[in-house]
């Protein structure tokens, strides 16, 4: 068993593992450590042939608050895991070395944790900000409490989305606008409406739900759940959805060139000095 720093893993039940995300005083902001550790532990629940369900969950009074802006270098924390794509060039110039890295543990993280060959489940409560959304949307079957507030206010930093753009295949392309656009929070009861979340609950009652859920699959055949997964996220992608998510990717790689050739920073200059405001 790996040693976890920010993620904790526990074999909670016969057939279920919890992967849970421990960072709560940074609200579960995601640097680089995090987003390996927990492909790390997914790898690891994935390949135990006694693991049937795998529950994502996050400790502290909010889910995630999105990527860590404040993370000091990156790269070089990049360097200390093994690498799950072939893209490399990391430390290149340019967009070349932000392209790769992003492609790594971003839209490469997430189209591999969707496509886990076990059912896969999210319990989510208080805010899941930006990159925060995209530690919900590759599992198959989402858990909110009734506090919980899904945002996306990357075009509020000038960039046209998280880099897994799955907003129109959750939320409809109707909500998914006015959710970028505006940046405003989509309730809990409003996912839920939407398709986006499977259920609402009380949050003193999150984790027991969400397990009771959990032990009624593991009731089912492995290799048969494996194969309606299968089926089920095809119809996603005969649909479109990877196209999508990699032209989506290419625009908000284009932004972030854009600002970096305006201003030399890679969003939108104004958002960072008020993001410096509010959390200094």
């Amino acid at each position: 068993m790996p040693k976890f720093e920010q993620i904790i893993y526990d074999a909670a039940e016969p057939g279920i593992v919890r992967v849970v995300l421990n960072r709560a005083e940074a609200r579960n902001a995601q640097d680089t450590r995090m987003l390996y550790e927990l492909n790390d532990a997914l790898d690891l629940a994935a390949q135990d042939d006694d693991v049937k369900v795998i529950v994502i969950a996050a400790n502290g009074p909010h889910f995630s608050a999105g990527h860590d802006l404040r993370e000091k270098d990156p790269v070089g924390t990049q360097q200390s895991f093994k690498t799950v794509t072939t893209w490399g060039g990391f430390e290149r110039e340019g967009a070349e070395g932000q392209f790769a890295r992003e492609q790594e543990i971003y839209l490469g993280f997430c189209e591999r944790w969707r496509n886990i060959p076990k059912p896969t489940m999210v319990e989510v409560q208080g805010k899941v900000i930006a990159g925060g959304v995209m530690l919900v949307w590759p599992f198959d079957i989402v858990v909110a409490s009734e506090d919980a507030t899904f945002q996306d206010n990357t075009v509020a930093m000038g960039i046209c989305g998280a880099e897994f753009f799955n907003h129109p295949y959750e939320l409809g392309v109707r909500k998914a606008k006015e959710m970028l656009f505006t940046s405003d929070e989509v309730t809990a009861q409003d996912a839920y409406r939407l398709g986006a979340v499977n259920h609402v609950v009380p949050r003193e009652q999150l984790t027991e739900f969400t397990m009771e859920l959990a032990r009624k699959i593991t009731q089912k055949n492995l290799f048969s759940l494996k194969l309606t997964k299968m089926a089920v996220n095809s119809a996603e992608d005969n649909a479109g959805r990877a196209s999508t998510n990699q032209t989506a990717f290419a625009l908000h790689h284009l932004l972030h060139t854009h600002f970096k050739l305006t201003s030399g920073m890679g969003v939108d200059p104004e958002f960072m000095r008020n993001f410096g405001k509010k959390t200094s």
